[in-house]
């Protein structure tokens, strides 16, 4: 049958944010940070009643192969396509839209990032169904988008236009721009315009987003072609030696970017990119703050997972599976304990975990964050 809607999973970043319970051999993807599952198998638990165990594609880089196919052993061998190495989305998502189109041309795609969090499974498969039936209908790239509920840095935002007609239970606008990571000033003024949440949730024809690639991202759209001359239409999926070897090759060329830079902006300047206002509870899971968000508070405002007792303290997050943690007199502190590294933070600096994990590579504690 062809026409089908296939579900691909992105599951290739490090998540350094999350150190030091994270590391370049342990991402994101891969913790049990929320509950008992991973977050990459939460994803895969959440979409497969739509897809099926078929329809869904899981793309990882080399180094963490092993591990998510582990994760995944359910999941057909040949739905994992293996990087290289990791390139930002806009290469990750061009392979496997190439694998996608080897096996049905007129295929529709939906992009799901493996560490995000959703409240309610089914409206987001409710989402899903509609938004493929407008990137259809309208032949348009599609994202979903978040109403914001508070001014913050670590997202990108979607402006939005004019309101269309989209399918039933649907609010679909056409986008005016995008706007990457704001300051804190510009975050709080992005909550007084007509703005959304760029989810990181794409939906749209294969055939379309290929084109794309060829029109706004030239260089990587030649890779991508002489990748799918190497496969000679047999799929990426357990690739023989001759095509991994093309594979690095041409991964070693390619610009690194992301999907939004490569193609959805400038796509969005010419009318082509709508948005659908999606609600079924959303957060990517960025950091220790976003987790604190997530997670059941006591009274004095406190969330943890693992072993710890306060006094005196509020609004802090502790995470220690092993150890006691107590807390005596602080505020807004995060506090991370893993065998070899401890983490105490304001919490409010989450998103400046990133920064101290370069700064421990620069410094010589390499092993600290492998």
């Amino acid at each position: 049958m062809r026409g089908q809607h296939y579900g691909v999973i992105i599951a290739g970043g490090r998540g350094t944010r999350f150190w030091p319970l994270s590391r370049s051999s342990r991402p994101k993807q891969l913790l049990r940070i929320l509950g008992e599952n991973s977050l990459i198998r939460e994803t895969v638990n959440r979409v497969l009643p739509l897809f099926g165990r078929d329809k869904l594609l899981v793309v990882t880089v080399a180094d963490h192969y092993e591990a998510v196919r582990r994760e995944l052993r359910f999941l057909p061998a040949a739905n994992f396509l293996i990087e290289p190495q990791g390139h930002n989305t806009a290469p990750c998502i061009g392979l496997a839209a190439l694998e996608l189109i080897a096996r049905d041309p007129d295929s529709i795609m939906s992009v799901l990032p493996a560490d995000h969090w959703i409240s309610d499974p089914p409206a987001f498969s409710r989402t899903l169904k509609g938004a493929a039936k407008l990137a259809r209908e309208h032949d348009a790239l599609v994202t979903l988008g978040i109403a914001p509920e508070y001014p913050e840095t670590g997202y990108g935002y979607i402006l939005t236009g004019k309101k269309i007609t989209g399918p039933r239970g649907l609010s679909v606008y056409r986008v005016q721009g995008f706007k990457e990571k704001p300051s804190l000033r510009n975050a709080r003024r992005l909550l007084r315009v007509r703005s959304l949440w760029n989810s990181g949730v794409f939906v749209w024809r294969v055939a379309t987003i290929l084109e794309s690639l060829e029109r706004y991202a030239p260089s990587l759209s030649a890779g991508l072609k002489t990748i799918q001359v190497a496969a000679h239409a047999r799929g990426l999926g357990a690739a023989p030696a001759h095509l991994r070897a093309v594979l690095r090759r041409e991964y070693r060329k390619m610009p690194n970017l992301s999907i939004d830079y490569a193609v959805l902006e400038k796509a969005g300047a010419e009318g082509r990119v709508l948005t659908v206002k999606a609600k079924f509870g959303w957060s990517d899971v960025g950091n220790w703050a976003a987790a604190y968000r997530m997670l059941t508070k006591d009274r004095h405002g406190n969330a943890g997972v693992g072993h710890w007792v306060s006094l005196d303290s509020r609004h802090c997050l502790v995470y220690s599976p092993k150890r006691l943690i107590a807390l005596m007199g602080i505020e807004n502190a995060v506090v991370v304990d893993t065998p070899d590294a401890v983490l105490v933070g304001d919490l409010r600096r989450a998103q400046e975990v990133k920064n101290l994990v370069d700064g421990l590579e620069r410094q010589g504690y390499r092993k600290f964050t492998r």
